[in-house]
């Protein structure tokens, strides 16, 4: 996947405050993504967040 820092993507799965959408602040081996909603940042491995992303936006 060609996934861009400041790419918004929308995932599988909402976050418990009931948004998909999040932003990529960063890429590597982890991914940190902040939520769309609430602004919660979640730091989780790489194949993990490809495998939930539904759509990315530019």
């Amino acid at each position: 996947m060609d996934i861009k820092v400041g790419d918004r993507v929308i995932m599988k799965k909402p976050h418990p405050c009931g948004c998909r959408e999040f932003t990529v602040l960063r890429v590597g081996m982890d991914f940190k993504i902040r939520c769309g909603g609430c602004g919660h940042e979640v730091l989780a491995p790489r194949n993990k967040i490809e495998k939930n992303i539904k759509k990315i936006l530019e």
